[in-house]
């Protein structure tokens, strides 16, 4: 990896950034301090710091038992779960790198990242809600018989653990010190992944020490105690539910993380009532779509007391209701896992917090704003945004996308801003083709190539368009392949074919546009811009008659389809529904008197047919 120039170096330790801390000194630390109290909950178990350390330790020992060497790389695959913390800690003790997959990821940017990533291990679960991991862990052991694959096992009533995986409770020891194999402070922790523009993610090198002063400067800024409880409601392994503040800048402060099983309303807000959370963090879709929702004002909220937002850019007309939404104090988050990230802070005036992403964190964080020419630009002037510092790396893992750092070792972001006299950042947009769905980056570039595998499709092209829910959705292009020996498959059959060959469930595009030709620009290459433009609206059809086919309409509805088009038998995963439109389907129909239901066995359902026959089944039971 590149690392930081010694004279960089010497002044981040000498001005008291880097203190050679190491994320197993970091939670040592927090369980010396408050060993009894709560450290992670989730819906199946609570653990202390105590028992959260011991658990580390057994595991490090196991780790280390599975013959894996210092530096070996792991790649870790698991949801919202307490499980998680006890295994990155303690892969973090037993000296291995871990590489943060997300929980959403599908087979094929699994085998990827073990692949590029010169994996050695792959962690992660049986059964999850509606996904089942150990198909992908199968897939895996098959695909790549020298790397151990380890399976926690959540679900008592799941399938049979694949065939030569090993079971996370299998290499538990009864050991309660550490494995003493840990890195050093300036060495690799792990690697993360980037947003992506082009084709898969890179991975990014972080270490201990530029990790953990964001960490634990994200904690002061954002006011986390040993009282505060932190809720988790997004991926656990997104940068920014790691450390901004996240779960590391919890322990860090010895607070109390509850892993939140589910993000729709109703799930979240009866976690706040119970647990009495203090604190959440979300993206501008999510926010959106807790404060429409009537379970709003059915639990008691009153313990939340900041509402976190970022992970994509929050208009001023959402950012002016949370306030007053939630009774919170909200807080704006501009972040990347490359780097830099900025804070409105909890005392600034409500016109800085609703109009602005914040400022940056350190003292040294060098913020350069410039023109097309590389060229700074004055305060007030929207221009790209580079930046270096404590904490933003100096190259990707394996020397990927060099062009993404300027000779003097600045980090290009992407991203298009304007900074104020106060040094505040505005995001205006982007100067990368990346699209931002809902605060997942996918790169078009990766789902193209997925589309370009189909026999009947001769070219695509994926753009995002602006959408008012999830901030920007997936539209593909596809022109189909006239000679092909086989037919070109509708929208549902193309997801559908593009979730069998393992692409996450966010990545599979939410419009498909069948078209003969891609506009170009002036020199004949594709017009992603005029692309953008050119989509075509679809009318919203009117509710029918029969409950079922209101249902069906409603459903239809928030695709921007015709119904006619649905087909009972079509698998609700192929349908392009999101969890974001499905949570207010969910408040819709409860609202119509479909008592009980709930967003798990919603999202579970297979077929279109199944999730009606729930929704007709509970308002069935609130008639009698």
């Amino acid at each position: 990896m590149t690392v930081y120039p010694p004279e960089f170096a010497l002044r981040y330790r000498e001005r008291g950034y880097w203190i050679g801390q190491t994320h197993s000194a970091l939670l040592a630390g927090a369980t010396q301090a408050h060993p009894s109290r709560p450290a992670v909950t989730d819906d199946r178990r609570s653990l202390t710091y105590a028992e959260l350390q011991a658990g580390v330790h057994g595991l490090a020992h196991g780790f280390a038992g599975l013959g894996l060497s210092a530096g070996d790389r792991v790649v870790v695959q698991m949801p919202n779960v307490s499980e998680y913390l006890e295994v990155v800690f303690a892969l973090f003790d037993a000296g291995l790198v871990p590489i943060f997959a997300l929980a959403t990821h599908g087979v094929a940017e699994i085998d990827d990242l073990v692949t590029r990533g010169e994996a050695d291990a792959y962690v992660t679960v049986d059964t999850f809600g509606a996904t089942r991991f150990a198909d992908i862990a199968a897939t895996i052991r098959e695909r790549h018989p020298g790397v151990a694959v380890v399976v926690a096992e959540l679900d008592a009533t799941a399938a049979e653990r694949p065939a030569g995986t090993t079971a996370l409770a299998e290499i538990r020891t009864a050991q309660t010190s550490s494995t003493g194999r840990s890195s050093q402070p300036d060495e690799l922790a792990f690697l993360q992944l980037s947003g992506g523009t082009t084709g898969t993610p890179k991975l990014i090198p972080r270490t201990h020490d530029d990790y953990l002063y964001s960490v634990r400067e994200s904690a002061d800024i954002c006011r986390l105690t040993p009282e505060s409880v932190f809720g988790v409601v997004l991926p656990v392994s997104h940068n920014f539910t790691m450390s901004s503040p996240g779960v590391l800048g919890a322990i860090h402060a010895g607070a109390h993380i509850v892993m939140v099983g589910a993000p729709d309303a109703a799930t979240v807000f009866a976690a706040v009532a119970r647990h009495r959370i203090t604190q959440l963090s979300a993206v501008p879709p999510l926010v959106a779509a807790w404060i429409d929702s009537p379970s709003r004002t059915a639990h008691d909220l009153s313990s939340l007391a900041v509402l976190q937002v970022g992970g994509a850019k929050l208009s001023r007309a959402l950012a002016e209701r949370v306030p007053d939404a939630f009774g919170v104090v909200l807080q704006q988050v501009f972040g990347m896992a490359e780097g830099l990230v900025n804070y409105t802070r909890l005392d600034d005036d409500l016109e800085t917090i609703v109009g602005t992403q914040g400022r940056p964190i350190s003292p040294d964080d060098e913020v350069r704003i410039v023109d097309p020419t590389g060229t700074p630009v004055a305060d007030g002037t929207p221009g790209s945004l580079q930046v270096r510092g404590p904490y933003t790396i100096r190259g990707y893992w394996a020397g990927q996308s060099p062009q993404s750092f300027t000779d003097d070792g600045f980090y290009c972001t992407g991203d298009i801003v304007v900074r104020d006299d106060r040094g505040y950042l505005r995001v205006v947009g982007r100067d990368k083709d990346q699209i931002n769905r809902a605060g997942e980056k996918i790169a078009p570039e990766e789902v193209e190539n997925h589309l370009l595998t189909h026999a009947a499709v001769r070219d695509a092209s994926v753009v995002g368009v602006p959408d008012d829910r999830l901030g920007e959705r997936i539209l593909a292009y596809v022109i189909p392949a006239t000679s092909a020996q086989v037919p070109l498959p509708d929208e549902f059959g193309i997801r559908g074919y593009l979730r069998e060959r393992g692409l996450a469930r966010f990545k599979i595009p939410d419009q498909i546009l069948v078209v003969d030709e891609f506009p170009t620009t002036a020199v004949g290459k594709v017009s992603k811009n005029a692309q953008r433009d050119g989509q075509d609206a679809v009318d919203t059809p009117d509710a029918q008659v029969t409950p079922h086919d209101a249902i069906l309409s409603d459903f239809a509805g928030k695709l921007a389809i015709d119904p006619a088009t649905l087909s009972g038998s079509t698998a609700l995963a192929d349908t392009g529904i999101d969890s974001l439109a499905l949570m207010a389907l969910l408040d819709k129909w409860r609202a119509q008197g479909a008592a009980g239901l709930d967003f798990e066995t919603l999202a579970t359902s297979e077929t279109l047919d199944e999730m009606i026959a729930v929704v007709l089944a509970a308002q069935t039971r609130r008639a009698n």
